[in-house]
């Protein structure tokens, strides 16, 4: 039995460290560590609740928005908001191109190199790979001329020996199975992917000033001016035509493209339909209101929880039920570390206790992580989207069901497949295949609402501080990317009394809770075979499946003591880690 350690995990957003116990070529335990501390809850303490979004979008510096978005949420119930329908229309707009802008990002260039060997590209028939692409797409870029362009580009770098974003990688790994041709037709795909993300997020810059960390949000809707009769207008009809123009261009790209990819690429590894399942307990809090956010019954993803793998029951979701634990954390609570708290009232203590660096192995049977352990009803579950996927398929969504089992088909697999490392990536894929699709609806929406003369955006009916409770408490829940995302405010004197943040990566990548539970990431390791120690490419593969953001999760501390917000917050004898602004998040 030997010790596999994987720190940090890269190709994902912060800092991840996963260690494994590996007998007879398989994975037998692992344990998930956030190695940075998250402080934006002691930032937050002692600020106007109007401002808090700002301040919570800098939680991460890539997805930047579902922070934003919950957080108004979140002082929006407190303060018993409805936003226009405008608004509604807007945030759902900015969500839903966020959720497909990410799911391309991730497969492509942050998960892809797990599967496909740039090497091999070298050596495939551009000819054949042409072959290749008009068997599974329309796409019209698939000619031998095209393929052969990409293949020499690729050799140019490596003959410069600047291999750039292919410098590092498993290249020659017993575990990759991708014929040089899809390997070359992967390559060709991952670049012309860099070009549509950049493309499409043009939606976030008009919609929302800038992107990244849009500058737009407003307790109580959007900021954003909309009048059909006024060029200058944000939203006006020249902008809805933009609008519909990038839709279509995306969703030709996710429906020709990604899709086709996803499924070329999974029929070389049917296996891993066999891998990676984990706890077989999925969570979703449900988003994209068609109404009010109260009214979780007409959300486009619905709300709900599926339990030991269950998919003919789908369980009302409670977020009372919702709690952290810290037994394996590095903080500290005042009602003890083996209880749980629920954000409503929980608490940011932190409290280092693992090895000074540098170390070889963590202390896992003690706290490993500066992840707390979320539970719901004391369950570990899995968020994200293949839990969002299964809870809408087994809830009889439509669009939901005809997609997946669209899927299923190809491969004549049954739905328990989807419980699996290929099931996340297929329902990643699915999911912006549908988002995609749902987008031009809500622009044809806003555009109706704009030509009857409706350009209400904003209630500003509670705005001054003088008209609020003197005590106020709330929470803001979104279906990030990544999955289930909640904010938690509670508001005394016009001020943020505490704040907390329970995040997809919190979720799926927290340490085991007081009753020894494994969180979704050591679970789905378990069983994983591994070819060679030296180079745990199958653990990367299930890890990556799940989009880890641990800038969303975890950030930096001052080992020497700094004022955050309108607290001081000391950890003894914890070295100050360097960190980059974008793990920062831009603080």
């Amino acid at each position: 039995m030997s010790r596999v350690v994987i720190d940090p995990v890269t190709r994902i957003e912060g800092h991840l460290r996963i260690e494994t116990e590996v007998n007879g070529g398989r994975v037998t335990d692992a344990w998930s560590s956030g190695t940075m501390f998250r402080g934006i809850e002691l930032i937050l303490r002692g600020r106007d609740p109007r401002e808090a979004w700002i301040w919570a979008q800098r939680i991460c510096g890539v997805c930047t928005t579902v922070h934003a978005l919950a957080s108004v949420r979140a002082v929006e119930n407190a303060l018993n908001i409805q936003i226009p329908d405008n608004a509604r229309l807007v945030r759902n707009l900015i969500a839903g191109s966020q959720n497909v802008q990410d799911h391309v990002v991730h497969f492509y260039h942050l998960h892809a190199l797990d599967w496909v060997d740039v090497t091999l590209a070298l050596k495939a028939d551009p000819a054949k790979t042409s072959q290749l692409a008009q068997s599974i797409s329309e796409w019209p870029k698939s000619s031998a001329t095209y393929f052969k362009g990409v293949q020499d580009r690729v050799k140019a770098l490596v003959a410069s020996r600047q291999l750039s974003l292919f410098s590092s990688g498993d290249w020659g790994h017993p575990a990759y199975q991708l014929p040089p041709e899809a390997n070359l037709l992967a390559v060709a795909h991952y670049i012309e992917a860099l070009d549509m993300q950049r493309d499409f997020i043009r939606i976030h810059a008009v919609l929302g000033g800038k992107n990244p960390h849009l500058q737009t949000f407003l307790v109580g809707g959007m900021a954003t001016a909309i009048d059909g009769t006024e060029p200058e207008a944000v939203i006006n009809p020249e902008r809805i035509t933009l609008f519909n123009e990038l839709v279509t261009r995306a969703q030709t790209f996710v429906n020709q493209v990604y899709i086709p990819d996803v499924l070329a690429v999974a029929g070389f590894y049917k296996e891993w339909f066999g891998y990676g399942e984990g706890l077989g307990n999925f969570m979703a809090y449900g988003d994209y209101p068609a109404g009010s956010i109260n009214d979780p019954s007409r959300f486009f993803f619905p709300r709900g929880v599926i339990l030991g793998r269950d998919l003919s029951t789908v369980h009302p979701l409670d977020p009372g039920k919702i709690a952290e634990y810290v037994s394996h954390s590095y903080y500290d609570y005042s009602v003890g570390d083996q209880a749980s708290l629920p954000p409503a009232r929980g608490e940011t203590q932190p409290h280092y206790s693992g090895p000074k660096p540098p170390y070889e192995y963590l202390n896992t049977d003690a706290k490993y992580s500066w992840l707390k352990a979320p539970r719901y009803d004391d369950k570990a579950v899995e968020v994200g989207p293949l839990a969002r996927t299964l809870i809408a398929y087994a809830s009889g969504n439509a669009a939901v069901k005809q997609a997946v089992d669209g899927v299923l088909g190809h491969f004549n697999a049954p739905p328990t497949v989807l419980f699996s490392t290929l099931g996340r990536i297929a329902a990643r894929a699915v999911e912006a295949q549908i988002v995609a699709g749902q987008l031009g609806n809500w622009v044809a929406e806003l555009d109706d609402n704009m030509s009857r003369g409706d350009v209400r955006i904003h209630d500003g009916s509670m705005w001054d501080p003088e008209s609020w409770p003197k005590s106020c408490a709330g929470f803001g829940l979104e279906e990030a990317p990544r999955g289930s995302l909640g904010h938690w405010v509670e508001i005394e004197n016009k001020h943020i009394v505490n704040y907390q943040a329970v995040v997809p990566s919190t979720w799926n990548a927290g340490p085991r809770d007081a009753h020894g539970q494994r969180g979704a990431y050591e679970a789905a390791l378990l069983n994983t075979p591994i070819a060679d120690p030296e180079r745990p490419l199958e653990v990367l593969r299930t890890v990556h499946s799940f989009d880890p953001c641990l800038a969303c999760a975890v950030h930096v501390i001052d080992g020497q003591g700094h004022r955050y917000g309108h607290e001081s917050v000391t950890v003894p004898d914890l070295p100050a880690p360097a960190c980059s602004a974008a793990e920062m998040g831009g603080l």
